[in-house]
């Protein structure tokens, strides 16, 4: 493994990522590519510090790497391309409604498969049958949104 410069370790801990993370955004175009010392130790500039802290934030709030790679700014930290980036938001709000709704179903669902189990005296066969026809629209539900 190699020796990390200073500024590698100020770096990782300023943003709390590893340092083969912060090369791995600089590989994937997340963060402009970094100037090489003479000893050749990577030296960021300031504003990548706070890239690596929207790109952090950015996969926190369930966006993919493609999604921040289309709403990062350009020239550093001037450049914002404000409709993009509030439509994508409004976006990625609506999928996280959606998904909420999706799981608020299959929680009643699971709820009420919970109930059926803990209450039904019936046979191992007919208990199992009850809780598979109780539980396919769930599964045609997951593979519908799979699809779409």
């Amino acid at each position: 493994m190699s020796e990390l410069s200073d500024e590698d370790r100020r770096t990782a801990e300023r943003t709390g990522l590893a340092p083969s993370k912060i090369r791995f955004y600089e590989t994937q175009g997340l963060i402009a590519p970094v100037q090489r010392q003479a000893n050749g130790y990577r030296e960021y500039l300031p504003h990548s510090v706070q890239l690596l802290q929207i790109i952090v934030t950015a996969q926190a709030g369930g966006f993919s790497l493609d999604e921040i790679r289309h709403l990062l700014p350009t020239a550093g930290m001037e450049k914002w391309n404000r409709e993009k980036l509030i439509a994508t938001l409004k976006h990625k709000v609506a999928e996280i409604e959606l998904l909420q709704i999706r799981l608020r179903q299959n929680k009643t669902k699971l709820l009420e498969v919970i109930q059926y189990a803990e209450t039904s005296n019936q046979p191992c066969g007919k208990h199992a049958e009850r809780l598979m026809k109780k539980l396919t629209p769930l599964v045609r539900m997951r593979a519908a949104s799979n699809n779409s």
